[in-house]
């Protein structure tokens, strides 16, 4: 559990329903917390597949003749799955948050309390890293990202002061990208405003909310009928995502309605919004800002 502390972790498994024999997906395996247990309700013919980009969550695969790790996003999922031989599953589970890992290696960029060159990749396969989104993104671009996946307030600001900064030399590391934006950064807000920026530029390093969209997307047509989805999401943007997919089927706009005022959505939500306990929080503080939602395929 040293890699990451799996968040609501009885809770998320539960709300998978797992059936013995079941097949089961887990989309962000990292540490392994929420594949083992799900293991752990699995009998001897069920199966999980876990799916991770990261390379470093290799280390921490299972040997289990009933689970397989592909090193893929899992914005990929139908695509890997049939080339195993699955086509349908039973339930998929989805941990959205960055791993402990990932947030506690310094020279992966993610933190805010080391100095690291700007990265933020999730895999080193993707080609677009921290340094791209500083010192290539258009002033528009940059202000977009800054208030759309960090909602600043300051991001026309803070998006001037990157581009003038980067016209006298190139940002190189976050302890660089901190100087640049230092008078965003009063003391007492420092550390919130600077989670707010570093969120932003991983969010568009990674493409995470197109991914999510993706992978929701293909949800519906891998699901067995009662099949269950449970997704935990860390900020409002994903959380606003699943929400909305969950009620209406789609991210935009209302679903058509039939001549009764009824709409016609392949999931139905499985009781309410759950968060942490303040027990878990105390014990991992980085679930605080957890939510999860469960839904099962009509």
């Amino acid at each position: 559990m040293s890699y990451h502390n799996p968040v609501l972790l009885k809770e998320s498994v539960d709300g998978l329903n797992i059936k013995e024999d079941g097949v089961y997906v887990d989309v962000t395996f990292g540490g392994g917390g929420h594949s083992r247990e799900i293991l752990s309700r699995l009998g001897e013919k069920g199966r999980l597949i876990g799916f991770d980009q990261d390379e470093d969550a290799l280390a921490n695969t299972i040997e289990d003749d009933r689970f397989l790790l592909i090193n893929e996003n899992f914005r990929f999922v139908t695509q890997f799955l049939k080339f195993y031989g699955v086509r349908k599953v039973d339930g998929i589970l989805g941990d959205f948050g960055v791993s402990s890992h990932q947030f506690d290696v310094a020279d992966r960029g993610f933190s805010t309390r080391f100095d690291a060159d700007l990265d933020m990749r999730m895999s080193k396969k993707n080609k677009v890293s921290a340094h791209d989104v500083v010192n290539r993104y258009s002033y528009d671009d940059l202000r977009q990202v800054l208030f759309q996946y960090g909602d600043l307030r300051n991001a026309n600001a803070m998006a001037t002061a990157i581009v003038e900064a980067r016209g006298e030399q190139e940002i190189k590391t976050t302890d660089q990208l901190k100087q640049v934006l230092a008078k965003f950064l009063p003391g007492f807000k420092e550390h919130k405003i600077l989670a707010q920026i570093y969120q932003a530029i991983r969010i568009e390093v990674n493409q995470e909310i197109q991914v999510i969209k993706e992978f929701l997307e293909q949800a519906e047509e891998l699901l067995h009928d009662k099949g269950r989805l449970s997704l935990i999401s860390y900020h409002s943007l994903e959380d606003r995502l699943v929400k909305r997919f969950i009620r209406a089927g789609q991210f935009d706009g209302e679903p058509e309605k039939d001549f009764y005022g009824n709409i016609d959505v392949p999931f139905k939500k499985v009781g309410g919004l759950i968060i942490p306990s303040r027990e878990e929080i105390k014990l991992n503080n980085r679930a605080r800002s957890a939510k999860l939602r469960i839904a099962e395929k009509k």
